[in-house]
């Protein structure tokens, strides 16, 4: 895949890559993406107006993956294998890799975790303070490159890791290079002749030579330390589909009738005004001096009484906007992003039961069930190896069996606590299901002390309201 005279990235990824650049762009309104647009309609003085309708998609997917946290399973509460397990996910910060992961797989279509056996600041502390441990990070698509098996392209043996940098001191591009494969990672650079697209941003490299340096590293587990995660996966490729490039030519033509519409309106915010004749100034020749451009008025003559009025027109707005409410309802139809998860108005949620937004929410809930049996997969084959590296990696024996998690989804949905209830009360027959102090610590947020002084205080104020007195005081005087 990496050979002198070849070019970086390979040619049969410079279309994957190319989407993901492209894609990125839109989703963050990349302002050389905005300049490019904007040269095509300068020429009619018209304003680009960008409505960011895909970052819209990306968000929503990610939120409903990951807002909250999943629960991991390894054993039983207090195990060695769920301490191990809560471990790993509290030191690498995993919620965030989780939601970023899913934020960027929307648009670029894939996401791969990395795994590896390292300290957090590479070697800047010292192993006392910085302990090598098992990270793992979201690796960017871009600079991965994957090899499947011949005649399988769902199956992945190698993943190749190639990084180009500029080196300062050499004032020359290096290849960056890790393969990794079951229980090794082989690394190897190479020198680079760039090449840079119109905006004078390198995108392009050729291969001119390889350095003679390639080091081997035992990883100690016996399989590859990245895992790929698509966002949706046909059966004939290993290549993620995002959910931004189908929606292009509608993005492009909700951004074109918002700029057309605001067009219409800046050219006729400041009307020509007209008047009868006679009314204007008269100019050396007699005529009267009409300057529409500059005084915004010119004399009309009429048979009739001619009133002062403005020019106006309307460039079929109302049709524009009827269109423009067609195309944003095709985008979220096609994008399974059903009005109510957008708070629009006239949704159906008012009055409505969770139960009811549920039903609802059911194109947006299939789509993220659909993602995240993919993060599932990859989540817990992430978890496994972490804890394969530590045992392999680790001065001291960890006193845990690696084990694959449970890994338990929330749906993302708000939870309406009163039709919960509800619920408990039909199930228990009417039984409590939460303690008063329990009750009190969560709606108001109180530490146990505070819980148990709030309690103190309501049943002494039920006391007084009730009359109640202690019992003991009919038995004093009593032989």
């Amino acid at each position: 895949m990496f050979e002198v005279g070849g070019s970086f990235p390979p040619e049969e990824h410079k279309d994957r890559v190319s989407r993901y650049r492209k894609n990125r762009d839109i989703v963050t309104t990349n302002k050389n993406l905005i300049r490019r647009v904007q040269e095509q309609i300068e020429q009619d003085g018209r304003r680009y107006v960008y409505a960011n309708y895909a970052a819209l998609i990306c968000k929503k997917a990610a939120d409903l993956l990951f807002s909250e946290s999943p629960i991991y399973n390894a054993g039983k509460e207090g195990s060695p294998e769920q301490q191990a397990v809560d471990r790993i996910v509290k030191d690498n910060a995993l919620q965030v890799v989780n939601y970023e992961m899913a934020h960027g797989n929307a648009y670029r279509g894939d996401s791969f975790y990395k795994v590896k056996w390292a300290q957090d600041y590479r070697g800047a502390l010292p192993e006392s303070d910085d302990p090598y441990r098992a990270i793992i990070e979201a690796q960017n698509p871009t600079y991965v490159f994957p090899e499947p098996v011949a005649g399988n392209k769902k199956k992945i043996t190698r993943f190749h890791i190639a990084v180009p940098i500029y080196e300062e001191s050499a004032s020359r591009w290096e290849l960056f290079v890790e393969t990794h494969g079951p229980g090794s990672i082989i690394s190897k650079r190479y020198l680079l002749s760039p090449t840079s697209n119109q905006d004078g941003e390198v995108t392009s490299w050729t291969i001119t030579e390889e350095l003679p340096e390639s080091i081997t590293t035992a990883t100690g587990v016996p399989l590859p330390l990245v895992i790929h995660v698509p966002n949706f996966a046909l059966d004939d490729s290993w290549e993620g589909v995002d959910d931004i490039s189908e929606h292009a030519a509608i993005f492009e033509e909700i951004n074109n009738r918002l700029t057309q519409i605001a067009a219409i309106l800046d050219k006729h915010a400041d009307p020509i005004l007209t008047v009868p004749t006679g009314v204007l100034e008269e100019g050396p020749d007699g005529q009267p001096i009409m300057r529409a451009a500059f005084a915004k008025v010119f004399e009309v003559a009429g048979q009739g009484e001619v009133e002062p009025k403005y020019v106006t027109w309307d460039g079929q707005l109302e049709a524009a906007f009827k269109e423009l409410d067609k195309l944003i309802d095709t985008l979220l139809t096609t994008a399974e992003l059903p009005p109510i998860a957008l708070g629009k108005e006239n949704a159906g949620t008012s009055g409505a039961t969770g139960l009811a937004v549920k039903y609802r929410m059911g194109p947006l809930l299939s789509k993220i069930a659909r993602k995240r049996q993919y993060f599932d997969k990859a989540l817990t084959e992430a978890l496994y190896i972490a804890q394969l590296l530590e045992h392999a990696q680790s001065k001291e024996k960890p006193g845990y069996t690696p084990t694959k998690p449970h890994i338990i989804f929330s749906d993302g949905l708000p939870t309406d606590e009163r039709e919960q209830a509800e619920i408990a009360q039909i199930r228990t027959g009417g039984k409590p299901t939460l303690a008063v102090s329990d009750a009190i610590r969560l709606l108001d947020g109180l530490s146990d002390e505070q819980t148990a002084q709030a309690i103190a205080r309501i049943d002494a104020d039920e006391a007084r309201v009730n009359g109640t007195v202690d019992a003991s005081v009919f038995n004093e005087g009593a032989a």
